[in-house]
């Protein structure tokens, strides 16, 4: 029963994917906040169809720390694909950090690049990396955009306690803005690299923001700590 549930599931998922993405190319010429809209759009499509096939519900704890201040950035634990949609329904037009190769993605990668996504060659010192905190500074500032970032680099089995990436604290060091803390159990019903996904409850939850101010290891000490604590309580 869960393979098949899982094909329908996944069926109905990329073919969304492909749909809106080719919906996307006019959009290209028109300004950045219709391409949001309709990815807000897939956002919610993603959610509904997890509901639908996979009997799943997803709940939000702690919304209310998405408006304690005007600017903030978002670290959040990362074990699925689903936080990438999940978190866009309930944070308003986040700027996203990627893999370079993304933005080549025909349809797809075009419509990242138009929202303003930043993108990062990863385990190299290239050219565009160089000024990689500068680029995501002035994004920040010149938007009432919320960065979104995954201090674990990766996606992580739900039972992994990977330590964050250095780059999470040059980012809380150049911002100087509050980051919102997001511990979440996606992995247990969409496990990383599986086919297969489960029915139960995705639970996302918004921990109170960590202040500016604090040297960058402590803060990554901190931020880890309290995803990886919030993540033992929900399971």
């Amino acid at each position: 029963m869960v393979f098949f549930r899982s094909l329908f599931f996944n069926i109905f998922l990329y073919s969304g994917i492909a749909l809106v993405s080719i919906a996307a190319v006019p959009l290209l010429f028109l300004k950045e906040k219709h391409m949001l809209f309709l990815g807000r759009f897939l956002s919610h499509y993603v959610v509904w169809a997890l509901k639908v096939f996979l009997n799943t519900r997803t709940e939000f704890k702690g919304l209310d720390n998405l408006t304690k201040h005007e600017k903030f950035f978002v670290a959040s634990a990362h074990q699925s694909m689903f936080e990438t949609f999940a978190l866009q329904t309930v944070i308003n037009a986040p700027v996203f950090i990627l893999k370079k190769e993304l933005l080549k993605i025909p349809f797809f990668g075009w419509a990242l690049k138009k929202i303003g996504a930043i993108e990062i060659v990863r385990n190299t010192t290239t050219k565009e990396n160089l000024n990689f905190f500068d680029r995501i500074k002035e994004s920040i500032e010149k938007s009432n955009r919320p960065l979104l970032i995954f201090p674990q680099g990766t996606r992580v089995k739900y039972k992994d306690r990977v330590p964050f990436k250095k780059g999470v604290g040059r980012i809380y060091e150049t911002l100087k803005i509050p980051c919102v803390p997001v511990g979440l159990n996606s992995g247990k019903v969409w496990p990383k690299n599986n086919f297969n996904k489960y029915p139960g409850k995705i639970t996302i939850s918004f921990l109170s923001p960590i202040q500016p101010g604090l040297e960058k290891e402590k803060f990554i000490e901190k931020l880890q700590a309290e995803i990886y604590k919030e993540i033992d309580l929900i399971d």
